[in-house]
């Protein structure tokens, strides 16, 4: 196991002491270790780093988002991590994606807080004590609320069966590790997955008794001062979504569930694998019980590139990139002084069904393939894509694919592959944001747990356990009740006929549920975890849409191979351990087929 000690940085915290107005002119290095969890603003620091860690840009592997390794999309970066991932670059000494030391640092510096930012020797209100005992006690919640989170990142990319049929998380940590003990990492060995299962809902649960559940009001401690930290909501949408991952059957033992090849398992325990759904669905309705989650509501698109200072309804632990124009130049096509980082798919573009509700390849959605874009779409289509001949922004200019078009390879090299740019998170009001001679900004927001996902958790789990119609004991609404509002809402879909039609098995259902998820998850990063949970096919071959003039001027559309994913072995569902960390320590196992 990789050392898990913590060196105490005077860099690490250099930003927050320079930051502080009240405090004495040291200068950094004239600062001890002591002196931190004597100083409110520096022991309160070492938590916001653990903050700025995890708080990510949507964007954040190389300029790209994670979907670029899945079937939604592609990226331009041949160097990046999220191609060297879609082209099956894992193997027992490399993982590209891998977390393993930065969650580790991370949890050290919580437990390093806990012991020692916590504690008498430090005030956060010298002149109010009952406001310093409050803000410990919120800050505690934050911190475990940041143990779960950071726990989870680890499961999410370690957990996984081994070759002998076992299911592994990661070394359960929940304390600093001393230089002493890191020294015999032999001492530590995998926690079974249900074991970490316990340990994060447990962090999930202590910190929602300690948090209030959204901040609001004048208050100087739990108020919209506090806006973006972690709150009560936020650890029970995480529990929600561990909860969900706990019953997949990726993560379920050889006694379960059979992993027989790629996009093929066998259900060996009926019981014991729907008690784990059953677990997830109650808990995911629990939490929509709660104040300010009962009613769905559709994601404001401009909110995740142009938020306001107030926190979104929808939102319940984001990141604020901060204002920038940094994600439109990674993805805004060349023609706007973009890099085109990350395409959609065709394969994305063909998961969104007609505005009737129909999937395209069904004669009754009145799809034309000669006129891909003339049929009426599910509204998140524009929420996510950009494609030959729809306006881009506020401009009177419009996407140009075919041969010679601005928007085309023929005109730069950094153009899409696939005929289509990227809409969700960028601002596209080219008249105001894009000025040649005057960069603006804009304030991005990316959210990485939001109620949308908490009801689709809940109709996720439901069918599985209790099928397509039927509400759950306790429940007053069925998986089929959530995703009929949600395509309404999010979609623009009212028709329920080919609803209707895929509620007639819970296997038919599921398959309208991970379309679902995968559209209204579309480049928030979900896409990639979804497809190994579910043990789905990763092998996909990326579809592009090229676009051409015919002497007559009009366009000619065909669906052509962009690039093939070469992850056709089992072993892909499950991402190897670190070579160093397997070296160093016999006692970890790695998972199947590493």
């Amino acid at each position: 196991m990789k050392v898990l000690k913590y060196i105490f940085s005077m860099m690490l915290l250099g930003g927050i002491i320079s930051a502080c107005a009240d405090l004495d002119t040291k200068l950094t290095n004239e600062w001890s270790e002591s002196d931190t969890w004597r100083d409110a603003d520096m022991a309160q620091g070492v938590l916001l780093s653990v903050y700025q860690d995890v708080m990510i840009a949507p964007d954040a592997w190389d300029g790209n988002f994670l979907d670029a390794a899945t079937d939604n999309a592609l990226t331009r970066n041949y160097d990046s991590k999220v191609y060297r991932a879609s082209q099956g670059a894992f193997s027992r000494s490399t993982n590209p994606l891998g977390n393993w030391s930065s969650c580790y640092d991370q949890l050290q510096r919580i437990h390093l807080f806990l012991d020692k930012g916590l504690t008498d020797n430090v005030s956060y209100d010298v002149a109010n004590a009952n406001n310093d005992k409050r803000t410990k006690r919120r800050l505690q919640g934050e911190a475990l609320f940041l143990r779960a989170w950071c726990s989870f990142q680890l499961l999410q990319m370690y957990g996984g069966k081994t070759d002998d049929g076992e299911v592994l998380g990661y070394p359960i940590v929940t304390r600093y590790i001393t230089p002493e003990e890191s020294a015999h990492p032999e001492n530590f060995k995998r926690d079974t997955y249900e074991d970490c299962v316990k340990q994060i809902c447990d962090d999930c649960e202590t910190a929602m008794s300690l948090l209030p559940l959204t901040y609001s009001g004048g208050d100087a401690i739990l108020g919209d001062i506090s806006f973006g930290r972690a709150s009560g909501l936020a650890a029970a949408a995480l529990k929600a979504r561990v909860l969900l991952y706990a019953a997949s059957p990726a993560y379920q033992s050889d006694r379960v569930v059979k992993l027989n090849g790629m996009g093929d398992y066998t259900i060996i325990d009926q019981v014991a694998y729907k008690a784990k759904w059953e677990r997830a669905a109650l808990y995911a309705y629990e939490v929509l019980q709660m104040q300010g989650m009962a009613t769905y509501a559709a994601l404001i698109p401009n909110e995740l590139y142009d938020g306001g200072d107030a926190q979104s309804a929808e939102f319940l632990f984001r990141t604020f990139v901060g204002r920038s124009h940094d994600i439109e130049t990674r993805h805004y096509p060349p023609y706007y002084y973009g890099n085109a980082q990350t395409i959609p798919s065709q394969n994305l573009a063909a998961s969104f069904p007609a505005k009737n509700g129909f999937p395209i390849d069904d004669p009754r959605s009145l799809y034309d393939k000669d006129n891909p874009y003339d049929c009426e779409r599910d509204n998140r289509f524009l929420v996510n894509l950009y494609y030959q001949g729809r306006q881009f922004g506020a401009n009177a200019s419009y996407i140009d694919v075919t041969p010679g078009g601005k928007d085309s390879g023929y005109l730069d090299v950094k153009a899409s592959r696939s005929g289509y740019y990227l809409a969700k998170f960028i601002n596209a009001d080219v008249a105001n944001f894009l000025k040649p001679l005057e960069e603006q900004d804009s304030r991005h927001y990316y959210p990485m747990l939001r109620k949308g996902e908490v009801w689709l958790n809940f109709a996720e789990a439901s069918n599985e356990v209790w099928g397509p119609k039927v509400a759950g004991p306790g429940c007053s609404m069925s998986a089929y009740d959530v995703i009929r509002v949600i395509r309404e809402k999010s979609g623009g879909i009212t028709n329920t006929t080919y609803l209707d039609e895929m509620a007639g098995t819970p296997e038919s259902f599921r398959e309208l549920i991970q379309n679902e998820r995968r559209i209204e998850f579309a480049f928030e990063n979900q896409r990639f975890w979804d497809l190994r949970r579910w043990l789905l096919p990763l092998n996909e071959s990326i579809l592009g849409m090229e676009v051409t003039r015919k002497e007559d001027s009009s366009e000619n559309f065909e669906v052509k191979l962009v690039e093939e994913r070469p992850l056709n072995d089992i072993r892909y569902y499950y991402l190897p351990l670190p070579y160093d960390e397997l070296q160093k320590n016999p006692n970890l196992k790695n998972n199947k087929g590493w």
